[in-house]
């Protein structure tokens, strides 16, 4: 299991999310679909979700529609 550190900013305000995930690495693009699930996933918005086969840049670009900007990935150092 990999630990992942999120920073991002939503709506000009940064944040951070954590997220621990058996998968490496974790690019970009996968992060932002976390995090638009994250904030947007619920039942009332699941129009806003990106479709299953999205492609990289489509889901960039729909995170960026939704406010989510600046998205950077890191890892946890291991013990």
């Amino acid at each position: 299991m990999t630990t992942y550190n999120i920073h991002y900013r939503l709506a000009e305000e940064p944040k951070s999310y954590q997220l621990t995930l058996e998968q490496h690495p974790l690019s970009r693009h996968e992060a932002a679909m976390h995090l638009i699930v994250l904030h947007f996933g619920d039942s009332e918005n699941g129009l806003v979700l990106p479709a299953a086969d999205s492609s990289p840049s489509e889901i960039m670009a729909q995170a960026d529609l939704l406010g989510l900007s600046e998205i950077e990935v890191s890892t946890e150092p291991s013990e």
